[in-house]
């Protein structure tokens, strides 16, 4: 089980710098749903599937990060960040980057 954090440490653990690693992926939506999203930007609510294609996304790039993660032998990741960007007007990339990291010596957790 791959750790993953948004700190630059964990607790009780010493470890050595591999490599930046990162997960991508690029997503959209089907063009029926894109219209209901837009009727519904008209009258308000929340767009869910928009943000069940956000959620698909970041698990989908958290899983290309760390398989990269996974190559390099790492014990974790830390400094976990997530990054959104718009690429056309119906598609958007989430974007995961951390750093890989070798635990040298780990405290005993009793």
């Amino acid at each position: 089980m791959m750790t993953l954090v948004t700190t630059d440490y964990i607790t009780g653990v010493e470890f050595t710098t591999l490599s930046l690693v990162k997960g991508s992926t690029i997503r959209a939506k089907h063009l029926g749903k894109d219209i209901l999203a837009g009727l519904k930007m008209i009258v308000g609510g929340e767009l869910t599937d928009y943000g069940n294609m956000i959620q698909e996304a970041r698990a989908i790039a958290t899983k290309r990060m760390v398989e990269e993660a996974q190559n390099l032998e790492a014990d974790a990741v830390i400094n976990v960040r997530y990054a959104t960007s718009a690429v056309t007007q119906r598609a958007a990339e989430v974007l995961v980057y951390g750093t890989a990291v070798k635990f040298i010596t780990k405290k005993d957790q009793s």
